[in-house]
Formats: C-alpha cells, structure tokens, sequence
C-alpha cells in the first residue's frame, strides 16, 4: 500500500515536503475503504435520513468507495474530493442503503475543502449549503424520520469541519509568513555585513594605495630607490585588496561556484577572510604606507576563533585607516592586550581634529554593529591632548585551547 502511495505521489509531481502528505492521504482512503467491507465495522458510519434499508448491489459499493478514496486527493483537489464524497454520501443516504464506515469521509472532505480550497470558498460554502438543503428536503420527502433539529445538528456539525479546516489554513498562512518574514530579515542582515566587509575592504586597501601613490609622485626625482619600494608596496596593497574581493563574491557566489556544486567543500564564511587576526601584518602596511605605527602586544596571544578574530582584525584595520586618511605623519600605537577578553586600543597623536574624523558614518557604525554582535563594546574620538583613540573590548571566549 505504501508502494502505491509512493508512486501516485509522483505521478502527482508533489514538491519532496507534499509527497509524504500524499502518501498518507492515500492510505487513509484505502484503510477507509477496506473497514468499510469488514462485516465487524458494519453500522458504524453516519446514518442521515433513517430510511428504509435497502439491500446491498453494485450501485452500494460505488457509492462506498465513492465516499473514500477520493480523499486520496483532498489536499491536491480539494474542491473534486468534495463534489465526489458528498455526492456520494447524498445518494447513498437517499437510497436507503445500510450505512458503513466510508460515510465518515464525509467529516473529512469537509475539513480538507476548509483547509486547502484556495479560491471561491465563499461560493463553494453558498453551494454547499444549498445541496445540504436539497438533501434534507429530498429526504423529508422520502418520509424521513429526522426533525428539524437533526438536520440543523448534522449541519452545525459540517460547519464546525469546514471551520477547523479554514482555522488551519490560517494557522499555516501565519506560519508560512513568518518564515518569509525570518528568511527576509536573515538575508538583509547578511546582506549588511557583505556591505561593512565590501566598505572595510576597499576603504583601507584604496587608501593606503593613493597615500604609497602619493609619496611615489615626490620620491621619483629625489630617491628614485625608495619610489620603487613604494610602488612595490602599492602593487601588494592590490594584490592583497583583490584575494579579499574575490574572497567576499565566493561568500556571495556560495559553495556552488562558477562551476556548480563541489562536493565536500563547505560554503565560505564571511569570518574566513584572508590575513584576519594578523595585526601586525596591518600596522608594516601602514608603516610602508608612510605612517609612523607600532605594535604592542601583551599577554597570551593564542589565535582567537571566528567572529572575535574577525572583528577584532577589521578594528584594528578601520583604526589605522582612519589615522592614515585623518592625521597623516602622526605617530600611531597599536596595543592589544589579552586575557579574559581582548581589548584594543588605536591611538594617533595630532591636533584635535577627531571631532570631524569620528563623526558617525558608515565604517564606525558597521565597525560598532559587528564588536556588539560579539558581545562587546567600541568608543571612537578625539584625546584631551590631539588626536584621537579607537578602543574596543571583545569577550575572548572564542580563544581556541
């Protein structure tokens, strides 16, 4: 039974979440079909009308399995599955033949129509009505002994059917809602953090180029030795700008790549850029840059996992980067300190020019979103004496043994 149910799944061309729905559907229709002919189970369906009994024929069975299997595809046709089991059950009651168990597929087409008829439910419940009164009046005709309060019962009964279908048809709207809604705010805030990645990138790869380029310019008719050192620095200020790039489109591209799907190969991680957590792989670039910057390091320096390490790395990155484009020629010191949790502090001497430097925009806002994320905290602006600081506490339980 279950094989059959498999394989009208995919006649069907069910989606892979609906094959498993339809396959149950299936059986419940055989099951219901096949306790419809137990001897045992016989009586034990819905008698409406309360007519003469009338021996069992052909047209008996018909109308039996007419009741049953359509619900092998209520949730696919519900509006069919409906038409098929009433029409059923009203010619079977109107017969007179002796009731079984089929005639509860009744309750169940019921519910299906509430729960997954998409269009014209109004129309389909109006119609519905009207063939459940021509059914009462056929059978009051038929010198039934139901009252009126019994066709009234029968009917609450089906509106309570068709209202628990409809309440579950809400019930998965709301929830498939809320899904899109989870899906939407997942996908833009990683959208944000490709953009602050995008921005830390390009701002300081860019700035240092067009600082290296500019000494060039003065160096080449002066100290012709010290403009080829820094137009080799510019060449690996590229280089190095174009592995993050690239780095940052296989996060957009994801695991398939160009080429398609690698098997074995996880999806790339914002957190895996290259050179994060490398500090004073910053603060040479810097000097190079022409930057006066120092590096000091206290306590265990045990590599940082994850997103602590990234964030730590892009603070120290957006630090210098500031200092470079804010107080040019100034003496910057990079200290990093480690324990419980890491803390950095950018300082740069200079005149009291942070006030316009720190003026919130997009690299300190993104730079203070992503060391909250960690748990965290970030202060940016200008010292009592000139210049300005960058200090940021990150809580360093993602330290790897």
């Amino acid at each position: 039974m279950l094989d059959s149910a498999a394989a009208l799944a995919r006649r069907l061309r069910l989606p892979g979440g609906a094959r498993g729905a339809a396959s149950w559907d299936l059986g419940l229709a055989a099951v219901l079909a096949a306790a419809s002919f137990v001897p045992q189970l016989a009586g034990n369906g819905l008698q409406f009308g309360q007519l003469a009994v009338r021996p069992a024929d052909t047209w008996s069975v018909l109308l039996t399995l007419g009741q049953c299997l359509p619900l092998s595809v209520r949730r696919r046709w519900p509006l069919l599955c409906l038409v098929v089991v009433t029409g059923s059950f009203a010619a079977f009651q109107s017969l007179g033949y002796r009731t079984d168990f089929a005639s509860a597929g009744l309750f169940v087409a019921v519910y299906s129509a509430g729960a997954h008829l998409g269009r014209s439910r109004r129309g389909v419940a109006a119609v519905a009505t009207a063939g459940y009164v021509a059914l009462s009046v056929t059978l009051h005709a038929l010198r039934s002994p139901e009252r009126l309060i019994d066709y009234g019962t029968f009917y609450l009964a089906l509106v309570i059917c068709w209202r628990a279908g409809s309440w579950m048809r809400a019930r998965q709207a709301a929830e498939v809602e809320r899904r899109r809604e989870s899906a939407q705010q997942a996908t833009a805030a990683e959208r944000a953090r490709i953009v602050r990645e995008i921005h830390d990138v390009v701002t300081h790869h860019v700035t240092a180029i067009v600082v290296q380029a500019d000494s060039a310019q003065y160096l080449v008719g002066s100290a012709p030795d010290r403009a080829v050192d820094s137009l080799s620095a510019i060449s690996g200020t590229g280089r190095r700008a174009l592995a993050e790039l690239r780095h940052l489109l296989g996060v957009l591209e994801g695991p398939e790549g160009a080429a398609g799907p690698r098997p074995g190969v996880p999806a790339p991680s914002v957190e895996e850029a290259p050179a994060s957590g490398r500090f004073r792989d910053l603060v040479e670039r810097t000097r190079l840059a022409g930057q006066p910057a120092e590096l000091f390091e206290d306590g265990d320096d045990a590599p940082i996992a994850g997103a602590a390490q990234h964030a730590a790395y892009r603070v120290v990155q957006e630090a210098l980067t500031n200092a470079v484009k804010h107080a040019p020629g100034r003496r910057t010191v990079v200290r990093v300190r480690y324990g419980t949790e890491i803390r950095i502090d950018v300082t740069s001497a200079g005149p009291v020019i942070a006030e316009r430097a720190f003026t919130p925009g997009r690299g300190l806002t993104g730079l203070r979103e992503r060391v909250n994320l960690c748990g965290g905290e970030l202060s940016a602006g200008a010292r009592p004496g000139g210049g300005f600081v960058v200090s940021a506490r990150i809580p360093s339980a993602g330290v790897r043994e």
